[in-house]
């Protein structure tokens, strides 16, 4: 029976593949346990998927894999490894060896002593601000919205117990963030400390871009603070205004007509209309999830699996 399953989603990692699947098995078989280690190609470009199919032709019986039709992103590639574990305890890891895989041992012991969900906690990034500083307000909004305080919730090195994986493939959402979907349904969760290297080669698939859109789908994905803090916003914003407008009123009894703070007008007036706009950006967000929830179309296609 299997007892450790680690789920590496790949794109265009064709560099590091060979010396990740050495240390990678090094790793998993130091534990004395049967494993397994589910590649899961996300649409790459580049040699990855002939390079996957040695590697799984070499150690047959250890190595399965997952071909994606076209690139889908991370989480959806865990997604579909998650819906093929075996094991009793699931891994997941990036395949850019920024996250060493010598740390697995340390994640399947943390969970041995009861705990649902380990997560890695990157603690010496080796990563440029243009990634950290995005990275710690996800960290923040995540630990809010989840109601879970971790310092690191975008790392992909993490543990997980069957019970918790069994719970995430029961949600078939278009989209989601698989660190706090699990938390969600974690009763009990750990994060440790683990080591961060640079890149040795290839370069990151997430930009700016990435990390915001990121953003947006954890805030507008479990919970409904965005829509609380804008309505409270309004509210502020709406008796400011009475306020103002009484303020105007007594002026003009007391003092006249004048013309003086047309130009105070007209940035309370543009504030107003960036709040609007806000609004209906974030409204959007949320119409714009719903609108692919209700299609039902599948979050992925499986091009090949090789068992």
């Amino acid at each position: 029976m299997t007892y450790l399953s680690v789920v590496v989603p790949v794109f265009n990692e064709a560099e590091n593949l060979e010396e990740l699947n050495r240390r990678l098995l090094a790793a998993a078989g130091s534990l004395g346990r049967p494993f397994e280690v589910i590649y899961v190609d996300d649409g790459s470009t580049d040699a990855s998927w002939s390079i996957l199919e040695r590697l799984h032709e070499e150690n047959r019986g250890l190595i399965r894999l997952i071909g994606f039709n076209r690139n889908y992103g991370q989480h959806m590639a865990v997604f579909a490894g998650f819906e093929r574990v075996r094991g009793q305890v699931i891994v997941t890891l990036d395949a850019d060896l920024q996250n060493p895989p010598e740390e697995i041992p340390k994640l399947v012991r943390k969970i041995e002593e009861g705990y649902d969900v380990v997560a890695g906690w990157r603690e010496h990034r080796q990563d440029s601000i243009l990634r950290t500083w995005p990275s710690l307000i996800i960290n923040k909004v995540a630990s809010r919205v989840v109601g879970v305080d971790q310092h690191d919730y975008g790392c992909m090195l993490r543990a997980y117990s069957r019970e918790v994986v069994d719970q995430i493939n029961q949600c078939e959402e278009a989209s989601s963030f698989i660190p706090a979907l699990a938390n969600t349904f974690a009763r009990r969760t750990a994060e440790i400390k683990v080591s961060h290297a640079d890149r040795s080669g290839g370069r990151s698939k997430y930009n700016l871009f990435k990390l915001i859109r990121l953003n947006f789908d954890l805030m507008t994905g479990f919970s409904l603070l965005p829509l609380h803090a804008v309505s409270l916003i309004g509210i502020l914003i709406a008796l400011m205004g009475l306020a103002f407008g009484i303020f105007l009123f007594i002026r003009r009894l007391i003092v006249g007509p004048e013309v003086e703070g047309v130009f105070t007008l007209f940035s309370i007036l543009f504030v107003f209309i960036g709040l609007q706009i806000l609004v209906t950006g974030l409204l959007g967000e949320y119409i714009g999830r719903i609108y692919y929830e209700v299609r039902r179309r599948p979050r992925y296609f499986i091009r090949r699996v090789l068992e």
